[in-house]
């Protein structure tokens, strides 16, 4: 046998078997070299990791995607129990929204800001407060919010025509959560709460009387600026400084004349006592007695401190000299006496036509009140008057 001819494995030497164990079978009996087991193995691995990765990759791709369709969280509804919740002033969707979810409201801020952005009506959300449930869907809360008959309503405080600074510095206390010290300290600030120059910084008669809403957050300074907002408001209408001008005097003049109709008069009777104050003022000489003087009791009672009533004043105290004596001293008191409204506003910049320098009430029941040129004839008046409180316990 030649060295070329095929040998049985079973006569080859050792070192010539590990070669063919080495060696792959392939058809015609002839053994070729390839990637054995260790190969098979490896490309199986890298399989199942591709698959693996491939798996992950979906699985969090359909998650991504589910979180772009479900939207924010927000609760089912329809909700539990009851909630004061206030909108404040300035308060944007937003805001709202963040303070929604304070409250137990609403679950997210986001469903509150989307329940909002598809309904028109939410950019006219009014100031105050409204009641909700905690836990609600943002869409519900949202159409609480948007319907202003659901609104609770402010507290409110009234301030009648005729109350002293002081007066109404009480009223002010007593219904609000912020003591007399705190107004005062307020009043003290005459430029923010918007007094005008010629109050020369006293809001004595500048603090008009009406019924206001105190709103959530409101202070005192805030609350007395919409006071003397509200004042400005009459004396605009009234024209207060151009008649003033006309009228040959200043507008703080003006003010002080219409708290003395509103002390002495009423209804009709208001301009009927502001044409008597200005006769007394402006007429010629001492025409009527007056000498200028304009012997009203009820600014004689101011600078006495006393309350005010409908209670005679003693000779004493009509005797005693403050400068508030109109009995004494010409002219009109330096400052308002009491807070007027809008009539005897009206009336102290349009005083009606007519030569009266005298009137008297001669019943404090119905405030018939009588208007004399002479003093003779105003007598007759005070006598109609005695006889009135002799049967009367109103004087």
């Amino acid at each position: 046998m030649s060295e070329h001819e095929a040998r049985p494995d079973e006569d080859l030497r050792p070192d010539e078997l590990e070669e063919l164990d080495d060696r792959e079978y392939v058809p015609g009996g002839r053994r070729r070299k390839g990637r054995g087991l260790k190969g098979c193995v490896a490309v199986l691995v890298a399989l199942v990791v591709l698959l693996g990765g491939f798996y992950v990759a979906l699985t969090q791709g359909v998650s991504w995607v589910a979180d772009q369709f479900q939207g924010p969280e927000d609760y089912p509804g329809p909700g539990r129990g009851s909630v004061e919740f206030t909108v404040n002033e300035g308060d944007t969707v937003a805001q709202i929204g963040r303070n929604l979810k304070a409250e137990g409201v609403t679950l997210s801020v986001q469903a509150f800001i989307d329940a909002a952005a598809g309904e028109p009506d939410s950019s006219g959300i009014q100031v105050g407060a409204y009641e909700l449930q905690k836990e609600m869907r943002a869409a519900d809360a949202l159409e609480v919010l948007i319907d202003p008959d659901n609104l609770i309503g402010f507290p409110t405080v009234t301030v009648p025509e005729g109350l002293r600074l002081t007066e109404i510095v009480s009223t002010l206390a007593e219904s609000t959560d912020f003591p007399e010290q705190a107004w005062n300290r307020a009043l003290q600030q005459p430029d923010r709460i918007g007094l005008p120059d010629y109050a020369e910084g006293n809001a004595e008669g500048y603090l008009f009387p009406a019924t206001y809403e105190i709103k959530p957050g409101m202070k005192p300074v805030r609350i007395l600026r919409m006071m003397v907002d509200r004042w400005r408001q009459a004396a605009d209408e009234a024209g207060l400084e151009e008649r003033a001008a006309e009228l040959g005097k200043t507008p703080g003049e003006l003010m002080i004349i219409a708290s003395l109709i509103e002390a002495e008069g009423r209804g009709d009777d208001m301009p009927k006592i502001s044409r008597v104050i200005y006769n007394r003022l402006d007429g010629p000489g001492d025409k009527g007695g007056t000498n200028g003087t304009l012997g009203i009791d009820a600014s004689i009672a101011y600078g006495l401190g006393l309350s005010p009533g409908s209670t005679e004043l003693t000779p004493e105290q009509l005797a005693e000299d403050t400068p508030y004596n109109t009995r004494i001293n010409p002219g009109l008191p330096p400052t308002p006496i009491e807070a007027p409204g809008d009539d005897a506003i009206e009336a102290a910049a349009n005083p009606a036509d007519g030569p009266w320098y005298y009137y008297v009430t001669v019943n404090l029941e119905t405030g018939e009140t009588k208007f004399y040129e002479d003093y003779d004839d105003f007598l007759v008046g005070r006598e109609e008057y005695k006889t009135y409180c002799e049967t009367s316990d109103r004087c």
